[in-house]
């Protein structure tokens, strides 16, 4: 996915996927991916980081600008996977510390985006707003005081206890919270393709970090499906 360039055999245009789109995978994937690994064995999920830097690093060097731009927003997920593997491997059961520690690299990424490492922070930074417009619905909903004893319960009670709290969200009130944060989440993200955020910031980036913002709302619209409907297939519990 990361690498790969089809060349038409008609014309010298280069066909691949784009990076919004590889944004958007990267967004859905830690749901299928990172949070089964991590429950089975979060030391080694938090190792593949290096991988993951690795890789991205050697794909930016490259002279291809498609797989520089792959490089880095690999980077830029990098840093994301590092902090959700740290926390649902060690801290999941303390949903205060969430955001802390998905925040982690925020220096970081403000600064590098006005260098060569703008892709990866725009990412970043798009992921990790994402993250906290979902942990403030949780909050706000009331939905957090259900998820220490969820991600704790044994793996027989921890279902009921999951869909019980995709329950609580479908009250009038809820309901209503959560319908504000979709319309905010989405005026973000429409005006977010109108913006220059950093002097070397292209459309491409602009484009990537609106599609990471409605994805995360997918992402979450999904897990509440699930929550209500199969909360064992949800990724947060066993």
């Amino acid at each position: 996915m990361i690498g790969s360039i089809w060349q038409s055999t008609t014309s010298d245009r280069a066909w691949f996927v784009s990076i919004p789109k590889v944004a958007t995978a990267m967004i859905v994937l830690p749901v299928f991916l990172q949070a089964p690994w991590v429950r089975i064995h979060p030391f080694s999920a938090t190792l593949f980081t290096a991988v993951l830097i690795a890789a991205g690093i050697t794909l930016n060097r490259s002279e291809n600008q498609h797989s520089t731009d792959l490089g880095s927003l690999l980077v830029g997920f990098s840093g994301s996977w590092f902090a959700g593997c740290v926390f649902w491997g060690w801290l999941r059961a303390h949903p205060i510390l969430h955001l802390p520690v998905e925040a982690f690299a925020l220096p970081i990424a403000l600064a590098g985006l006005g260098n060569r490492w703008h892709l990866a922070s725009a990412f970043y930074l798009s992921s990790l707003l994402g993250t906290a417009f979902t942990d403030l619905m949780i909050a706000i909903t009331g939905v957090m005081r259900f998820w220490p004893t969820v991600v704790t319960a044994s793996p027989n009670t921890a279902p009921q206890l999951l869909h019980k709290a995709g329950l609580h969200l479908l009250h009038p009130l809820q309901l209503i919270a959560l319908a504000a944060a979709i319309a905010i989440i989405l005026w973000i993200a429409r005006e977010l393709s109108k913006l220059e955020i950093a002097p070397r910031c292209s459309t491409d980036t602009l484009s990537m970090s609106a599609s990471v913002l409605t994805t995360t709302l997918w992402v979450d619209g999904l897990f509440l499906l699930f929550a209500l409907l199969q909360p064992s297939l949800s990724g947060l519990i066993e």
